[in-house]
């Protein structure tokens, strides 16, 4: 799960990280209005935290962009602003949660977890495709009832196809999905070559029929065979 923190109080946006960072979220951050509208335009996150009052200009009008390119699902707005003015014009444009400075981390970490629940197939914490069988919050895979051992990123990559299953994945947009935006500092793609492959390796070994095939060129889809 990819998640855009916009906040301008570096102190508060540090600790914001590291919680999230814990639960196993990629986190990226927008210190100021105009990081924060370059990066919400060229990158797709699962969940937005938007502070409300930003350098160079407001969050609001970030919502509004949103909301104006289909984007303003799963924003969460958090902001010293507590009036009920605020609040509702945060609502009306598309946020679906607003929190109140100060706050509790974990009272703000519940608050992400309980929109992603709405960014999941049905709502539900789990995944399941043919004999795969996929527990977002445990982080575990089970494949035909055995527990198939993952690292970070190899889950988050089988997240992404699970979600996709039958589509064709470019390099780009996985690369972005999983890594965030440091993939702007690489020059190739080898990295998500070799943990494709280490994954292919482990479900296979497995003696999973679900598989992911290479499209020469392009990147990658996921089949039920």
């Amino acid at each position: 799960m990819k998640i855009l923190l916009i906040e301008d109080e570096l102190a508060l946006q540090s600790t914001i990280k590291e919680s999230l960072e814990m639960e196993h979220y990629l986190v990226e951050t927008a210190s100021d209005f105009n990081a924060a509208m370059e990066k919400l335009f060229i990158y797709d996150y699962d969940c937005i935290l938007l502070d409300i009052m930003l350098p160079g200009g407001s969050g609001l009008h970030l919502l509004e962009e949103l909301k104006a390119h289909g984007k303003s699902g799963n924003v969460i707005i958090i902001s010293a602003k507590d009036s009920l003015d605020d609040k509702l014009e945060g609502l009306a444009l598309g946020a679906d949660d607003y929190v109140t400075k100060p706050f509790h981390i974990a009272e703000l970490n519940a608050r992400v977890k309980a929109v992603l629940r709405r960014n999941r197939p049905e709502g539900k914490n789990e995944i399941v495709a043919g004999e795969l069988y996929m527990d977002l919050d445990q982080r575990i895979l089970l494949v035909s009832g055995q527990t198939v051992a993952l690292n970070r990123k190899e889950f988050d990559i089988l997240r992404y196809f699970l979600l996709n299953k039958n589509r064709l994945i470019t390099r780009t947009a996985l690369a972005e999905h999983v890594w965030g935006d440091n993939i702007d500092q690489s020059d190739n793609f080898d990295f998500i070559y070799y943990q494709i492959k280490n994954l292919r390796k482990k479900l296979q070994e497995a003696g999973a029929v679900t598989e992911i095939k290479a499209v020469y060129g392009i990147g990658y889809k996921l089949v039920e065979l």
